[in-house]
């Protein structure tokens, strides 16, 4: 008896000082957590592209915060301002005569669009399901299992245990929400659906509820998207009835809840279409099928786009604790996995907010509570939106491209109309910012809004699809788009009158000032590089197609006389045609713009342009390691390119650690996707670089923190998938599966060796050219594999 009294103490001691949130595998993939979601950026985001929610896990009152991707506020509009014409001369005079401020006044008064705001991105509203007696739960669980896109909630209350199960699937366009006990008679909660928009809402039968609503009237625009929102109850046992505007079961062995939801958007030009018949339609499919059915098909097709890529690199005892706590000790822990963790998330966000057929990722992705996000959860072309789809290409996400694709060339019909009645151009031109009407003026004021080179970064993306891809088919269809952007600024580079450059005027360096104590200027280096790049790429483009010789005259002898990238007195690449940076208000603004030629283009590398890489370097050390979220996941890929792994590896720890939700989720602050993407990125940037003609393997490899791993299936241009390990420090193999024909250069980690190379059983040479690389002969259908010493 004394014994097992004092065996049940040690019990006792022992179950006290065992954490009790410590599961028993958390999962490599899972992110979790032993407590609801605080507020709204703490939950868990589900998404199948159009249709996505926000599950907060509450076990009293659970709150699935409800967007579909077309419910924008107001209805198709035209910003441009005919005024703006007419001021441009006189705009340019005061800018080339140093006179900023005078210039910064006109284009604010005259050059602005009219409405000064584009229109926000709105939430539909919550379903909230209230659980009588549950106020009191205890071992608590929620988690987001990336591998399975979907979240769950576990608790008991006194000796029940409740689940809830949450999916949002891209095969049936539903939400489903799966309530189970392990008790039977024991599911009670009421269903009701809310929102700040304004709404009906009505139940048309015992079990179901429908919501039908109008998005709101915004800048003078009056709201014209209608939407619908219904709730369909399928319960085990127990007995469902509406009472008013809500659904309540009783005494149900268990429960499944199913979402559809619908807008009347038709395309940027008409919102005239039935939501009605689309969520009717979207629901009568997923009744079809029981609810294994629904959920097995919803995983199949997440895990054939996510499970393309693996990556490894290691684990520590940090990788069994809730995830919001190893997100706050990372700075005094060594997570590794953690990292991993981070990338995979990134990934998983991408194909939950961006599918074919989807509008593309906003500021927030597909999440958004409110009638007035922050920047309106629109899209900022100047690098935000851009950001949101670097992760595509590499990370085996191609598809998840063709929203941003399409928007693209839905930009040239209002563009070329802002060209016109705003620059009297041809071409097609978007200023900093879109939004869901495809609106194209300059914004928000001169400080943000006045430059015109957002639509023709966005056709970098064109390009890159092209790149990894190879398909000609595609870039036929894209090519006049990329043209029209060249034609814009065919028609509108002005000669600086003291250098004889070309450049563009006016316009600025994304959201900074120079020492004039504005934005306004002419030819910033951003948009020096952004051109090269522009006109490049048609060139290429249209030798590729064989079509129009004369245009490609055109872009050649145009970027031939567009300004220099330049070398200032402190060592920087200038961020100006002058040598303003020093004297700049913030020297340490968030924006890294003149990097743009080192990542995400290739216009400044290592080996190719030494001297500007150097240059590159000192801007970023006088940058600093500071700024948004999105501003450190940037600064990742940077320095990634300047091949420093252990820097790139202290911005990814301090994107996470500082400037990432308990969620994961990216803040700006508040909560902002793209650092989330622009992190994954630069993690795929350490492993795998595909640019400047050379497949580079584990460049920015921070060896001694990663000492052991593998990462499988990054793509890299030339149509290569690859996979590279690494053991204690040491990199040992790579493989290359070719998708396309060619002659691919591939660079091995710093200090290595290819030692072998094999194909079919066969040994290939695998003799180093003079600038270290490897040039490998491939075939399509075939896996090149690399021996590594």
């Amino acid at each position: 008896m004394r014994r097992c009294l004092l065996l049940l103490i040690l019990g006792v001691v022992i179950a006290g000082l065992c954490p009790s949130w410590a599961p028993a595998d958390p999962g490599p993939l899972v992110l979790w957590y032993a407590k609801p979601a605080q507020q709204w950026v703490d939950g868990m985001p589900l998404g199948n592209g159009r249709l996505g929610c926000m599950v907060l896990g509450k076990p009293e009152e659970e709150r699935i915060q409800l967007n579909e991707c077309t419910l924008w506020a107001a209805g198709p509009y035209d910003p441009s301002s005919p005024e703006a014409l007419e001021a441009l001369p006189e705009a340019r005079r005061l800018i080339f005569a140093g006179k900023h401020r005078e210039a910064d006044r006109l284009i604010g008064r005259k050059m602005m669009a009219r409405p000064i705001r584009q229109m926000p991105y709105q939430t539909a509203g919550d379903l909230l399901l209230t659980f009588e007696g549950h106020g009191q739960a205890t071992d608590y669980r929620r988690e987001l299992d990336l591998d399975a896109a979907t979240a769950r909630v576990t608790y008991r209350v006194g000796e029940v245990k409740f689940s809830r199960e949450v999916f949002s699937s891209p095969v049936d366009q539903v939400i489903a929400i799966r309530l189970t006990a392990d008790r039977p008679k024991s599911i009670r909660v009421a269903a009701r659906l809310v929102s700040p928009q304004r709404v009906t809402v009505e139940t048309v039968a015992p079990d179901v509820l429908i919501m039908n609503g109008v998005g709101g009237d915004c800048q003078g625009v009056k709201g014209a998207i209608r939407f619908q929102v219904r709730a369909k109850v399928l319960a085990e046992g127990g007995q469902v009835t509406a009472e008013n505007d809500r659904l309540a079961i009783r005494g149900a062995d268990s429960a499944t809840l199913l979402i559809a939801a619908a807008t009347s958007y038709n395309n940027y030009q008409d919102a005239g279409g039935d939501p009605d018949a689309r969520a009717k339609k979207y629901m009568e499919g997923a009744l079809g099928k029981p609810y294994a059915r629904l959920y097995q098909d919803h995983v199949t097709e997440h895990r054939r786009l996510f499970r393309r890529v693996e990556l490894d690199l290691g684990a520590t005892e940090a990788a069994n604790r809730p995830t919001d706590e190893r997100i706050k000790s990372l700075a005094k822990a060594d997570d590794p996995q953690l990292a991993a963790l981070y990338f995979q998330f990134g990934r998983y966000l991408l194909i939950s907010c961006s599918r074919p057929g989807s509008q593309p990722a906003t500021l927030q992705g597909l999440w958004n509570e409110s009638l007035a996000p922050p920047w309106d959860s629109k899209y900022t072309i100047n690098i935000n939106t851009e950001m949101n789809y670097w992760p595509a290409e590499p990370c085996n996400l191609a598809e998840c491209t063709e929203p941003l694709i399409r928007m693209v060339g839905e930009l040239v019909e209002p563009g070329s109309r802002t060209a016109k009645v705003n620059w009297g151009a041809g071409g097609w031109v978007c200023h900093h910012n879109t939004d869901i009407w495809r609106a194209t003026a300059p914004i928000d004021g001169p400080a943000w809004g006045f430059w015109p080179t957002g639509g023709a970064w966005l056709c970098k993306h064109l390009w890159d699809h092209y790149e990894f891809s190879g398909d000609k088919q595609y870039l036929a269809q894209v090519y006049p788009v990329m043209k029209g952007a060249a034609q814009f600024f065919l028609d509108t580079l002005v000669e600086d009158p003291t250098h004889k450059w070309l450049v563009t005027c006016p316009s600025l360096s994304p959201e900074n000032q120079h020492p004039g104590g504005v934005s306004v200027c002419a030819g910033p280096t951003m948009d020096v590089q952004i051109l090269r790049d522009l006109f490049d790429h048609c060139v290429a483009a249209a030798e590729i197609l064989g079509v129009d010789p004369e245009f490609r005259g055109q872009c050649r002898s145009t970027r031939n006389r567009l300004a220099p990238m330049q070398i200032g007195s402190q060592g920087q690449l200038q961020e100006w045609p002058e040598d303003w940076d020093a004297k700049a208000p913030e020297v340490q603004h968030r924006h890294v713009s003149h990097l743009y030629g080192l990542f995400p283009s290739d216009l400044i590398t290592l080996r190719g342009a030494p001297e500007l890489a150097v240059a590159a370097r000192k801007s970023l050390e006088i940058r600093g390691d500071g700024g948004t979220g999105w501003s450190k996941a940037w600064k990742i890929s940077l320095w990634a390119r300047l091949e420093d792994g252990d820097r790139a590896h202290k911005m990814l720890s301090e994107l996470i650690n500082t400037s990432t939700a308990p969620s994961m989720l990216d803040l700006c602050p508040p909560f902002q996707i793209d650092g989330n993407f622009g992190g994954a990125a630069g993690v795929a940037e350490m492993l795998l670089q595909s640019h400047a003609g050379q497949i580079a393997l584990l460049p920015a490899w921070p060896k001694d923190l990663w000492k052991t791993g593998r990462v499988k299936g990054l793509r890299a241009r030339g149509g290569l998938e690859v996979s590279i390990a690494w053991q204690d420090g040491r990199a040992t193999s790579a493989s290359l599966k070719a998708t396309l024909d060619g002659r691919r250069k591939v660079r091995p980690p710093r200090g290595h060796q290819i030692a072998a190379i094999e194909c079919d059983g066969k040994a290939l040479p695998a003799n180093a050219s003079a600038d270290g690389t490897v040039p490998i002969e491939v075939k399509a259908g075939r896996t090149y594999r690399l021996t590594l010493k």
